[in-house]
């Protein structure tokens, strides 16, 4: 190990955001005083929050939800890039990823109020058509709703906050870091050594927090949805917060987990989430068709989970360190 890299100073950063906490871990000489970087990454994820909360009641996004119908709303840049990607994955997905599920994630109680027969009911029998038919966008950065739809941004608004605290830190010239948003992670350059960032692809086990495998990264991003974390009981049976767009309902026979591997987090949670939604077959088709990396993993009768990769870094043990990432069993690299 070189004598540069031992001189330098480890720094891990990290506070509130979206109710859960992010982080950021970097190297830094000797006397760089992390206080600036921690301020400007607070208050990017504050901005993200600011704007595309459906738990703040002054949001820019709890304001367009609010908007009658027909009715044009201004929205801050920063919303409206979130819009516009979650309508394209959405237009990708056939409607698999659905920014416009917001009645249907309050209703089970996923959101600010508690679940009620009434609004289940009500969300279930909701006709639906997918937010990227009846949600307009324009140059000068307003959005339409054309039909009335609630709009939630849970499936995507924290990886793209782990893209600001990315954009953040390489403003103050550090391109060699790891950030996260509760699972969303992303990571820049390679560690000081030389050696890539190792992450852990998380054991479905409702219980503790396990790894079941280890990803190693180089400048990409990944982002889990899972089944195992946030859910509902409902007389008896234990319904995760992915949604079926069909349905307006939780998804009923999920796959355990989707772990998708993309060069922004913004993408790889919206891409996770809409797989989760899609399946094993028809997601594992689509992620070929895109090219994407993931890995599905599924809880067979014996409730032993067996795990489905797609793609080249999932798909084949690499030599080396490969460009997007390298991912092995756990245990072959070390857990962060």
């Amino acid at each position: 190990m070189s004598k540069m890299f031992t001189d330098l100073q480890r720094h891990a950063l990290n506070g509130p955001t979206m109710g859960t906490r992010w982080s950021a871990l970097f190297y830094r000489a000797e006397g760089f005083d992390p206080a600036p970087v921690q301020a400007a990454l607070q208050a990017a994820v504050g901005e993200v929050d600011d704007q595309m909360s459906t738990w703040n009641p002054t949001s820019d996004l709890t304001r367009l939800n609010a908007a009658p119908v027909d009715e044009w709303v201004a929205v801050p840049a920063r919303l409206m890039t979130v819009l516009r990607l979650g309508l394209k994955i959405g237009r990708a997905t056939d409607g698999a990823f659905d920014i416009g599920m917001g009645d249907a994630v309050a209703a089970w109680g996923f959101g600010p109020q508690c679940a009620t027969p009434e609004d289940i009911r009500a969300a279930m029998s909701a006709p639906r058509l997918p937010a990227y038919e009846v949600l307009d966008l324009d140059a000068a950065g307003r959005a339409r709703k054309r039909a009335p739809i609630t709009l939630d941004l849970n499936g995507i608004a924290k990886g793209y906050g782990v893209d600001r605290l990315t954009e953040v830190l390489t403003g103050f010239g550090i391109t060699s870091a790891l950030v996260g948003i509760d699972g969303e992670m992303r990571a820049l350059g390679l560690r000081p050594d030389g050696t890539p960032w190792t992450i852990a692809v998380e054991a479905p086990d409702m219980t503790r927090r396990t790894p079941h495998s280890i990803l190693a990264l180089q400048d990409a991003a990944v982002a889990t949805s899972g089944d195992y974390r946030h859910w509902v009981n409902v007389q008896g049976r234990r319904l995760s917060h992915t949604m079926d767009p069909t349905k307006g309902a939780p998804l009923l026979a999920p796959p355990v987990s989707v772990t998708v591997i993309a060069q922004t987090c913004a993408e790889a949670d919206a891409w996770a989430t809409a797989l989760m939604v899609m399946g094993l077959d028809d997601g594992a088709t689509l992620a070929r068709q895109f090219r994407l990396d993931a890995l599905f993993l599924l809880r067979d009768n014996t409730d032993s989970i067996r795990s489905m990769p797609v793609g080249r870094v999932f798909g084949q043990a690499a030599e080396g360190l490969a460009k997007e990432g390298e991912w092995s069993e756990a245990g072959e690299h070390g857990l962060l």
